[in-house]
């Protein structure tokens, strides 16, 4: 087995596969696992510093951001779509999908989107029912500051729609302070869970929205209306993924049991991108950088392709590259949930630094050396 380092899907600690493992209950019928999915729930919107309801959906962290938008959406709604990365312009496709009119405010994929710029676009047209946010659009690494933006989308009365599928866990959520109506997360990011759940917290007023519609919602298995009162009825709109649900409530306790989370992947993230610039290597953004992900521009006259190869063929590790119009151009490394530690990251840097050595790309410096010395200096 290779040692897993993308952005996602990670690596899994064993305590979450063997939770995974125990007996499975009727998760439509036995009243403790609608205890379990409800305790479970709370204790992950506390965790984002929120009274508002979370719900575990069945499905890979792109169905909560279509549950999100199909909920919302109705044939003709005018949606504000902030769009500086891959992530953030795709969901235009399920606005339009559902029936809505999206609106792109395009920004400069290398850089975080500017507060000021949003303000100023607002004051000119803020004709919207809702508006939609990447916090860490994964494929470029880059990182949108949601409690700065939010609070402004929220003034100008628009509801706030968040991705944070490779944000959350790395990179601190305060769904309170942002004014996030919906935020969606993912279980195989950061948390270090297996692909299969994603998570969604939705406000009171969003939930208002919904239930205001003039048209119902058109999908059975992305409309979040069907969870709301579940655990009033015990009742689900199908049957939950028990096994998936046992890891989830695992890898939560995990994260909630790790005092040091957020200041692990900020000094773990700041030591890769430093090193990797100390060895000549240069970074796609320009800043707005994730604690999740390191993107690293892909070295005139070598192939994406031959440098991921060697990387799991000879060293027995597996990044990333890319795709869309990103495709070919980055190498992107995870340090997220388990695989932010420095351990793994020094044999990452030492495999690339011998990677791109042996395909005649000598760098400045030691990649492992000069990522410890980022790391002791911090």
């Amino acid at each position: 087995m290779y040692n897993l380092l993308t952005p996602g899907p990670t690596k899994v600690r064993q305590n979450v596969l063997l939770a995974r493992a125990q007996e499975a209950p009727n998760a439509d019928l036995d009243p403790a696992f609608y205890a379990l999915y409800h305790d479970t729930c709370e204790k992950y919107s506390a965790f984002l510093h929120t009274k508002n309801p979370s719900f575990l959906l069945s499905g890979e962290g792109i169905l909560g951001l279509e549950a999100a938008v199909a909920s919302l959406t109705e044939p003709g709604d005018r949606v504000l779509v902030l769009d500086n990365g891959i992530y953030g312009k795709g969901f235009a496709d399920f606005v339009t999908l559902y029936g809505g009119t999206p609106v792109l405010l395009t920004c400069d994929m290398h850089r975080a989107i500017e507060p000021a710029a949003l303000r100023t676009y607002l004051e000119a047209d803020h004709g919207f029912k809702y508006a939609t946010l990447v916090h860490c659009d994964t494929p470029s690494g880059m990182l949108n500051d949601i409690h700065a933006l939010c609070p402004i989308l929220k003034e100008y009365g628009l509801l706030t729609v968040v991705d944070s599928v490779s944000g959350m866990f790395g990179n601190r959520v305060d769904v309170e302070a942002a004014g996030i109506d919906i935020l969606c997360g993912g279980s195989q990011k950061a948390l270090s869970c297996p692909p299969g759940l994603t998570m969604v917290t939705v406000s009171p007023a969003a939930f208002a929205v919904m239930q205001a519609r003039r048209t119902p919602v058109a999908s059975f298995y992305c409309n979040l209306l069907a969870y709301k009162d579940y655990w009033e009825n015990q009742w689900f709109p199908y049957t939950m993924p028990s096994s998936d649900i046992n890891g989830f409530a695992r890898a939560l306790d995990n994260v909630l049991e790790d005092a040091d989370i957020f200041q692990r992947h900020a000094r773990i993230a700041s030591a890769v991108r430093g090193a990797v610039t100390d060895a000549g290597l240069s970074l796609f953004g320009e800043n707005g950088y994730s604690n999740t992900v390191t993107v690293i521009n892909v070295p005139e006259g070598l192939r994406d392709a031959a440098i991921l190869e060697r990387m799991l063929k000879v060293h027995g590790i597996l990044i990333a590259g890319c795709f869309d119009v990103l495709a070919h151009k980055v190498l992107r490394i995870g340090h997220m949930g388990e695989g932010c530690n420095a351990a793994d990251m020094l044999a990452v840097l030492a495999a690339l630094d011998e990677t791109l050595t042996h395909l005649g790309r000598p760098l400045r410096c030691s990649l492992p050396e000069a990522f410890r010395a980022r790391l002791a200096s911090a």
